[in-house]
């Protein structure tokens, strides 16, 4: 397959589409030109789509989202991934690293977004790449923390959405179809299609249906250990009881970054102090910086002297684990040996982030109890510190790039809220008193012409 095939002409098959589609899509802005829409019908079309989630922290290690791309439109489950930006699925091209079948691989149709393109400079570091001709496909290049990679080129598509106003639209969006992909890390690759990226950089989702009027630029999700949803807009923020606490302004524009925090244990202050703190949903665990993660293990031990507990050093699943006299069958069979951990943010006021020990212990396949906490220094990271899924549980979580605020509230995450009935007056019903995903983007080398 050739990326660089040319466009034909072909003026009346277009005008029979565009008056098909408009018969079938009455509600939809034009795809042609994917103009943002003025402020008056940003004003009516303002809403948000919400997604069902699927998967789990352990043992499945990541969630997914069914997300509709083309016309047919068809559905590709994707990662979800608040740690990088760039939307990518596995393509149907000499392709290395793909995971899937040739029928459920994405398939360009002369529809690449070229080098020129200011989305294209959103997946380099740089401004000064190069365009040999203006026409040149925009190659790209995305590596995460844990070392994996997808490497391919900037495609434009229809993804159909249905909104919460009862709209349906089908906004053209640029996303990556990877052909190159590379996994880490002893287990294997995830049984997905690609990467649904969630930050707030240029060439992500959320960016682009903001830029085209189509949602307040805010995203959140709700993780439970059967799945949980994702929405775009805001129209399922509650009008009371949020946390909010500002992002750090000095962070990438494509993480979401608070801080800095300081650490509590069972409600008591500890040695750590000064984290600045990733929120990654596509990070399975909760990542901290060796002094960090060592003072937890110590608090913990301690903790856990005299008790019916002894370190578990068989089991393969996480690096410290403890066994009982009997197998465990949940986190609420041991929850009560351990206590709970907070993260108090001083820019936000001293407001905290509960993080209970079903927020960061995991019951293995053996029976044991393990600490989802892990030294992010010993994998690579640095200092930097990750908020994973396993800590993000029970909670919606709401990343507003508008107002450069992050919110939480304890939500029963299975549920997911049907916007007529539950926030009719702006109630939110039933308040209750979840592979890295970071990524650098590179300029990329020219990519093979297939």
């Amino acid at each position: 397959m050739d990326f660089k095939t040319t466009k034909e002409s072909k003026p009346f098959l277009s005008l029979f589409l565009f008056l098909l589609f408009s018969s079938i899509f009455p509600l939809s802005f034009s795809a042609a030109s994917n103009k943002p829409l003025n402020s008056d019908k940003l004003h009516r079309l303002r809403s948000s789509a919400v997604f069902r989630l699927h998967g789990n922290v352990y043992p499945l290690g990541y969630y997914t989202v069914s997300l509709n791309i083309g016309y047919p439109p068809k559905l590709y489950d994707l990662d979800i991934d608040s740690g990088s930006d760039l939307t990518w699925v596995q393509c149907d091209a000499p392709c290395n690293g793909c995971t899937k079948p040739h029928e459920q691989l994405y398939k360009p149709k002369n529809n690449l977004v070229q080098c020129v393109d200011q989305l294209c400079a959103g997946v380099h570091l740089t401004s000064n790449y190069h365009c040999d001709t203006p026409d040149d496909q925009c190659d790209y290049e995305v590596e995460y923390a844990d070392h994996g990679s997808s490497l391919g080129v900037l495609v434009r598509d229809y993804v159909p959405l249905q909104f919460t106003n009862g709209s349906l639209l089908r906004p053209k969006i640029a996303f990556g179809c990877g052909y190159d992909q590379k996994y880490s890390g002893p287990t294997s690759p995830p049984a997905t299609t690609g990467v649904l990226g969630l930050g707030n950089g240029r060439t992500g989702i959320l960016s682009q249906l903001h830029s085209l009027g189509l949602i307040r630029n805010v995203v959140g999700h709700c993780l439970s250990g059967r799945g949980g949803y994702l929405f775009f807009g805001d129209d399922l923020i509650p009008s009371s009881g949020i946390v909010w606490t500002p992002m750090l302004r000095s962070s990438s524009e494509k993480h979401y970054s608070l801080g800095p925090a300081e650490l509590l244990f069972n409600g008591k202050l500890t040695t750590v102090k000064s984290l600045e703190l990733i929120f990654d949903s596509g990070s399975s665990y909760t990542y901290f910086n060796s002094k960090a993660y060592r003072a937890v293990v110590d608090l913990v031990n301690s903790e856990l002297k005299g008790k019916q507990l002894t370190r578990a050093t068989e089991d393969p699943s996480l690096p410290i684990c403890w066994k009982g006299a009997k197998s465990f069958k949940s986190v609420s069979d041991v929850k009560n040996y351990f206590k709970p951990l907070a993260l108090r943010f001083k820019k936000g006021k001293n407001l905290q982030m509960l993080i209970p020990p079903e927020a960061y212990l995991i019951v293995t396949k053996h029976g044991n109890v393990c600490l989802g906490i892990l030294d992010g220094t010993e994998v690579g990271l640095g200092d930097i510190n990750i908020i994973g899924d396993i800590s993000l549980q029970d909670k919606m979580v709401i990343y507003d790039n508008e107002r450069q605020q992050i919110g939480w509230i304890s939500s029963d995450c299975d549920r997911i809220p049907n916007i007529d009935r539950d926030f009719e007056g702006g109630a939110f019903p039933h308040p209750y008193a979840a592979n890295l995903g970071i990524f650098e983007d590179r300029g990329c080398p020219a990519a093979s012409e297939f």
